[in-house]
C-alpha cells in the first residue's frame, strides 16, 4: 500500500482538498442554520432543538471525516518517510518528519512532490 501511486496521491491531496471543502461546508452550515432559524421565527415559533442538532450532526460528521483522513495521511507519510532508503543516513528524515508535524497536509503534499513524484523513475524497494 505504501508504494501504491493511488494512495500516495490520495493521502497527499486529500488533506488540502478537505481543508478547502471544510471552509465551504462551514459557510453552508452557518447559512443553512441561520435560514432555518429565521424560517422558524417567521412562522411565529421558536426553532426546534432537533433542527439545530440535525444541522450540527452533519457538521460534526464532516469534521470527524476530516480528522480521520488527515491523521491517516500523517501516519501514511511518516511510515513512507521511515521506509524511504534515500532518507536513511542523513538528517533529511528528521526534517521531513518535523515538516509533517508542524505544517501538516502541506508538508505531506511537498514530500509527495519532492520525494515521490520527482523520483518516480527510481522506485523505492522495501
Amino acid at each position: 500500500m505504501i508504494q501504491n501511486k493511488f494512495w500516495q496521491a490520495f493521502f497527499a491531496l486529500a488533506p488540502i482538498i478537505i481543508g478547502i471543502l471544510s471552509i465551504g461546508y462551514y459557510i453552508y452550515f452557518v447559512f443553512d442554520l441561520v435560514t432555518d432559524i429565521e424560517a422558524a421565527q417567521a412562522m411565529g415559533g421558536e426553532p426546534e432543538a432537533t433542527m439545530i442538532l440535525g444541522n450540527i450532526a452533519w457538521f460534526v460528521g464532516f469534521i470527524t471525516l476530516m480528522i480521520v483522513i488527515s491523521f491517516s495521511s500523517f501516519i501514511f507519510y511518516i511510515v513512507h518517510a521511515l521506509q524511504n532508503p534515500d532518507l536513511k543516513g542523513n538528517n533529511l528524515l528528521i526534517v521531513w518528519i518535523l515538516l509533517f508535524v508542524f505544517v501538516g497536509g502541506i508538508g505531506q503534499f511537498i514530500y509527495w512532490l519532492v520525494e515521490i513524484i520527482s523520483k518516480r523513475d527510481n522506485p523505492i524497494t522495501t
